[in-house]
């Protein structure tokens, strides 16, 4: 049964096309939408559209499922189309009319927005949680090696003299912006679209203050149309969050891929991180960092891709924004996955005081040498001048 049955068969080349992989992806909803139908239950037997037995054995039937779901044993079939469907003909074939009751005063529409949103404030929870475990792992580095002198570098050539707690901090502070970002997000979602229906409102009273409350949402969605509208722009907004999450990962990656290298060695990674080549027995390759390099553009991809969807479509639902949602879910895998290993190397990584020591070499300290001329009385751009000449003859010297 399909909530849109009209009595014909739709051709199966068509349905196999139009349903995609909704009914795999959609397992990750089961949980979410089956909590919303158990607001949406009350709220009906608030109405009196669903006696207080009938709203009580919904309620129990869809915890039933959500039980089933937790043992991976509730099924979502392609002729199901979704997990809304799969779920309401469970309902229905355990409750009969009664289970036919549940959709009233509500679309899929917003049935799904809601199963959404509640399964985007758990995961942006979760991610949030993370990044302060790899806080944690970084600070727990920085502890132990703050003091360790490091070159600091633009241009990718010696600049001024740096440090490991320097290097800590900066991707320290990025992330704590990250969680900040992150935490709006949290807010952006946590508004209830439950009650207006396919985006154009209910010709029926609703008490959707109720189910905002039961369900936990900070405030409502009001404006029925924007509701619709706001699928894919928050998709686009999540996946953009968690792509800055990325960014530092990659430039972290890149960091730790170059000064570990045995021609500067200042990081130490450990064995059981790196892996070997199939001809060289000499090689220990970091391809962890390769590969969370790698996803931060992963991400850049599903946000283009969400963007891409959600632009010029006409206000209200359209159906090609079924497809934003495999690309959110595949970003907060990719994301929490690459936090927990990121977090996991920083807790094993060492640095190599001796190595780094090595590479304090002279030039690091031009700009400490001007201010010590300037501190005398020179300007400072004869200072600069000053310094600029000694270290220029001193590299004709080394030629």
């Amino acid at each position: 049964m399909k909530l849109w049955e009209k009595g014909y068969s739709l051709n199966g080349e068509i349905e196999a096309f139009t349903v995609g992989n909704d009914y795999l992806l959609d397992r990750r909803l089961v949980r979410y939408d089956c909590i919303a139908s158990m607001a949406h239950a009350r709220m009906l037997g608030r109405m009196g559209i669903l006696s207080a037995k009938e709203s009580r054995e919904i309620i129990a039937a869809l915890g039933e499922i959500i039980e089933l779901d937790s043992k991976g044993k509730f099924k979502i079939s392609p002729g199901d189309e979704d997990c809304h469907t799969a779920i309401e003909g469970y309902l229905v074939n355990k409750l009969g009319d009664t289970g036919k009751k549940i959709h009233t005063a509500r679309s899929r529409n917003d049935q799904v927005l809601t199963a959404l949103r509640l399964y985007y404030k758990a995961e942006i929870k979760e991610t949030v949680s993370l990044c302060k475990g790899f806080l944690s792992a970084l600070s727990a580095f920085r502890k132990k090696n703050r003091k360790v002198p490091m070159p600091g570098y633009t241009h990718m050539r010696k600049a001024m003299p740096s440090s490991m707690g320097m290097w800590a901090d900066a991707f320290s502070e990025s992330m704590s912006d990250n969680i900040a970002m992150m935490e709006f997000l949290q807010d952006l979602v946590d508004q209830s679209p439950l009650g207006t229906g396919a985006g154009y409102g209910l010709p029926i009273k609703l008490d959707r203050e109720m189910t905002r409350k039961l369900l936990g949402f900070r405030r409502l969605q009001k404006s029925p149309i924007y509701a619709q509208n706001s699928r894919g722009k928050f998709e686009a907004s999540i996946l953009h969050g968690l792509g800055q999450i990325m960014l530092d990962l990659n430039r972290l990656s890149s960091d730790i891929i170059l000064f570990s290298m045995p021609e500067f060695g200042y990081f130490i990674l450990p064995k059981e991180m790196t892996t070997g080549s199939s001809i060289m027995p000499h090689k220990s390759n970091p391809d962890v960092l390769e590969l969370l390099r790698a996803k931060y553009h992963l991400l850049l991809s599903l946000e283009s891709e969400v963007s891409g969807i959600s632009g010029n479509l006409i206000s209200g639902y359209n159906r090609d924004l079924q497809l934003t949602k495999e690309p959110v879910i595949t970003g907060f895998d990719v994301a929490k996955e690459s936090i927990s290993v990121a977090s996991l190397l920083l807790s094993k990584m060492k640095a190599d005081k001796n190595r780094c020591e090595e590479g304090m070499s002279a030039e690091l300290y031009s700009v400490q040498n001007a201010y010590s001329l300037v501190a005398r009385g020179m300007p400072f751009r004869d200072a600069y001048k000053n310094v600029s000449l000694k270290f220029g003859k001193q590299a004709e010297r080394t030629q």
